[in-house]
């Protein structure tokens, strides 16, 4: 399961974080266990899923831990812009966390994900690990994007991760090649093409959607739906927010995007039926914390009490934390101490990612064009040889 990688992520020196929970009592079995969704699916031209839910002890276990990880890695990326540690945009996924990971649980590496800017968890649930998504978030040679891609393009090719696109709704289309590529190969397996509500207007979005179900594409848009695009709520920009049904001939489907079984349940149904029958729309009914981006204070276009409503009511870790304790599978001092591990995790690797140096200045020009092509740069009447390209 890629979720499991979020557990090899301690430094060497280190004991593992599965043999932390095997000296404890934390419930580490392999027992099915079935639960109900929070609320039930709302589906558009498709009989919808079950809402029972068939999960282990253990991966409750790590859905706790690999949420708790990506929150803690946001709220610590928060502290490094202030520090101006980070520069340029960043926008944090703190409250969105059920989604990447119940994504993961229910398909492949073999599957492709690309979203937009909001990409860090997405990067942490395809298996990237926190000193190399640190590292790119600070421009470190040692990020995942090689530092010239910042916060908006993580990406992790072995992965099929296809990174995050700043251009908004620009990552649909080619979420749709991938797909086509994948019918064409003849592969069992589906694309994810992330966005968010701000993006569902978006006439690119359409226009792939369209050929995507011509041709019978194994493809399934998801929409982060977290009802604000920048600072406009989605009734203010959609004349229809049901997002799940904006594919008007295309199926879809409402998740409680909070609810991490939700998710998993819905994923896997929609990579079935987009294999099988061609492209589906999910709507990720979630919520984030943090503003848009960091310029974005995040509370001037909503009331605090409604943010502090939502993590009281509907937060994804504490949601499995109750879980958690219905079933007996750790104790709160268990769970707080896996949380102060992930803290002192997520310290160390901060710490390793600013000995990462900066991206050497010939970095400038390279990944620009393909090696090989012999690209040269000349001054005035060709007289003058500037540069030469690798």
């Amino acid at each position: 399961m890629a979720a499991a990688a979020l557990l090899r992520r301690v430094p060497a020196a280190r004991a593992p974080a599965t043999a932390l929970m095997a000296a404890r009592s934390i419930s580490d079995s392999t027992a099915a266990l079935t639960i109900e969704t929070s609320v039930p699916f709302t589906s558009h031209l498709v009989d919808p899923p079950s809402r029972d839910v068939t999960t282990t002890p253990a991966e409750l276990m790590t859905f706790f831990r690999d949420m708790s990880v990506m929150r803690r890695m946001e709220i610590a990326a928060d502290s490094l812009y202030k520090a101006k540690l980070i520069r340029g945009f960043c926008h944090l996924y703190d409250g969105q966390e059920a989604v990447a990971v119940g994504m993961e649980a229910a398909i492949t590496r073999g599957d492709s994900i690309i979203t937009a800017y909001r990409d860090h968890c997405t990067y942490l649930a395809r298996g990237g690990d926190l000193v190399s998504a640190f590292s790119e978030l600070m421009g470190r040679e040692g990020g995942c994007s090689r530092g010239k891609g910042g916060s908006m393009h993580f990406y992790k090719k072995d992965a099929n991760f296809y990174g995050g696109h700043g251009i908004v709704g620009a990552q649909v289309p080619l979420g749709c090649g991938l797909a086509f590529a994948q019918k064409y190969k003849k592969e069992d397996t589906a694309t994810f093409a992330l966005y968010g509500d701000g993006a569902a207007n978006q006439g690119q979005l359409f226009e792939a959607l369209n050929i995507s179900a011509l041709w019978k594409l194994p493809a399934i848009l998801v929409c982060e739906n977290n009802h604000y695009g920048m600072g406009t709520a989605e009734w203010r920009a959609a004349k229809s927010p049901a997002y799940y049904k904006r594919g008007d001939y295309v199926p879809g489907l409402k998740v409680d995007g909070m609810d991490v079984l939700a998710v998993k349940q819905a994923c896997k149904f929609a990579k079935e039926h987009a294999v099988a029958n061609g492209p589906i729309v999910l709507e990720m009914d979630t919520y984030r914390y943090h503003g848009h981006s960091m310029s974005d204070p995040g509370s001037t276009y909503r009331t605090r009490d409604e943010i502090s409503g939502v993590r009281q009511e509907r937060d994804p870790i504490e949601r499995v934390r109750k879980l958690i304790y219905a079933h007996d599978l750790a104790t709160a001092a268990e769970l707080k101490d896996m949380e102060k591990e992930i803290r002192k995790q997520v310290d160390d690797a901060i710490a390793k990612a600013k000995e990462s140096s900066m991206p050497d200045t010939s970095e400038l020009f390279t990944n620009v064009y393909k090696k090989g092509f012999g690209v040269e740069s000349f001054g005035p009447d060709r007289k003058e040889l500037r540069a030469s390209l690798p």
